[in-house]
């Protein structure tokens, strides 16, 4: 705020404007004449001298560490040199720092400290605390898009019953008094249907925290926060067109511009996206057409023949997302929507209108990584039993990444629910993408972490 205000006033100049600041000591100079104090704003230089501070105060000051919290008192000077600096008349301690901070030139290098202590890799590193300043807003911007377009922000329950809603493998627990057995949600998805079923709005959205108990890598941590949306009357390609307008908007807000560098590629977030088929991509880059195929066990052998590696259990659409995965993702560096997946990886999507192989789902693909997955929704409750059906029996064959069947949200099905657009987006992964970090441990304060003391 004081950098700012006084921006103008010219080097060697003096004011009489008196100010109480109080920060962390980051430096300290000239034994204790000259401090640099960091708060949330920035860094101002402390200025403390003999005539004008109590000899006992400047005797006391000389005791005070690099780390310590300390509060001054003084008036607004620009040195010579032409930094802004309080020049003191009083301090106090606030809080003693009792531990050393890491040496400046140095700094906080080791990843694994830096996430474990994050508290001091934020004291140490401005690009750290810009990060979380950044992740917060884009946060704040989604959702002011988002009340823009009439959107309703609402909660739903964290311990289920049912894990269902993705693909994925859940943490359990027990509920002592109920004597009960509950799930860490996987998803948001079925409790904000069941929300559209009752026409609480039309519109509908949460950002929350979801759990899977499964690996850790540059992209995934066990608990991550996501959003996802559900509006009624809609269709996928309502939340194609809603999913990249509300990504260019936070990237506008956040950074002034939609086009971003993402390590060393230049990606323009400006809409409209590009959008293409999953089949048509693959039949593009390998020549083979894999709608002409009906067989799971044929579409194995081809995709074996392009050194694709599949499971010899695998059925067609599992294949089909193998071969993308393999050959196609990689190369989508540019926002893209790949659409029109096939039936069998996609149990909670509406068939499609023009082939019954397909359904109406997308996923936004941006510098390589899959951003958000989409659907027209499912709404028909015999079909969506059917395939809840499927995934249990798949469940019961080992798959452990197969949905639960969920009968209430069926029940909930057969009330009637509207044609419906749903769309969910990892919100980590947004961050990391509007701020340049190559990792999702850059972009969560505490990441999951295995303790020291369990190695």
């Amino acid at each position: 705020m004081l950098q700012e205000k006084y921006k103008d006033l010219p080097a060697g100049e003096e004011t009489n404007d008196e100010y109480l600041v109080a920060g962390r000591v980051m430096a300290i100079r000239n034994t204790g004449m000259f401090i640099d104090l960091m708060d949330g704003s920035g860094k101002i230089q402390i200025f403390s001298h003999k005539e004008n501070m109590d000899a006992e105060k400047i005797k006391t000051l000389k005791l005070v560490d690099i780390g310590d919290i300390v509060g001054f008192q003084g008036t607004v000077r620009r040195t010579p040199r032409g930094e802004l600096s309080i020049k003191a008349t009083d301090f106090k301690l606030l809080s003693k720092s009792l531990l050393p901070l890491p040496e400046k030139f140095h700094g906080l290098t080791d990843v694994e400290t830096r996430y474990r202590q994050r508290y001091v890799d934020l004291i140490m590193n401005e690009d750290v605390r810009d990060t979380f300043r950044k992740r917060s807003l884009i946060i704040q911007k989604i959702r002011e898009y988002l009340a823009k377009q009439g959107f309703l922000e609402v909660e739903t329950p964290i311990l289920q019953t049912t894990a269902s809603g993705a693909n994925a493998r859940p943490f359990t627990t027990h509920h002592n008094a109920l004597d009960m057995g509950l799930t860490l949600r996987i998803a948001l998805e079925l409790y904000l249907k069941r929300l559209i079923v009752g026409g609480v709005s039309e519109r509908v959205y949460e950002i929350g925290r979801c759990f899977r108990n499964e690996g850790i890598d540059t992209r995934h941590n066990p608990e991550f926060t996501m959003i996802e949306l559900y509006q009624a009357y809609a269709d996928y390609n309502d939340m194609m067109t809603l999913t990249e307008n509300m990504v260019a908007y936070v990237a506008q807000e956040v950074l002034g511009t939609m086009k971003i560098k993402y390590g060393e590629n230049e990606i323009d977030l400006t809409p409209p996206w590009d959008r293409k088929t999953m089949l048509g991509s693959i039949k593009e880059a390998t020549g083979v057409d894999f709608m002409e195929i009906y067989d799971a066990q044929e579409a194995i052998k081809v995709a074996k023949t392009l050194n694709v590696h599949v499971d010899d259990d695998m059925n067609w659409g599992q294949v089909v997302e193998a071969v993308f995965e393999d050959k196609i993702e990689p190369s989508l560096i540019q926002p893209c929507h790949i659409i029109d997946y096939p039936r069998e990886i996609s149990p909670l999507a509406k068939v499609h209108r023009d082939n019954d192989r397909l359904t109406e789902r997308f996923e936004t693909r941006i510098n390589g990584w899959e951003l958000a997955n989409a659907f027209s929704e499912l709404t028909d409750p015999i079909d969506q039993r059917s395939r809840f059906e499927a995934q249990a029996l798949a469940k019961a064959n080992g798959d452990e990444e197969a949905m639960e069947l969920d009968e209430d949200f069926i029940t909930s099905l057969e009330y009637g629910m509207p044609p419906t657009g749903g769309m969910g987006m990892g919100i980590d992964r947004l961050v990391m993408l509007l701020t340049d970090s190559q990792t999702i441990r850059d972009v969560i304060a505490f990441p999951t972490m295995r303790p020291i003391d369990n190695k």
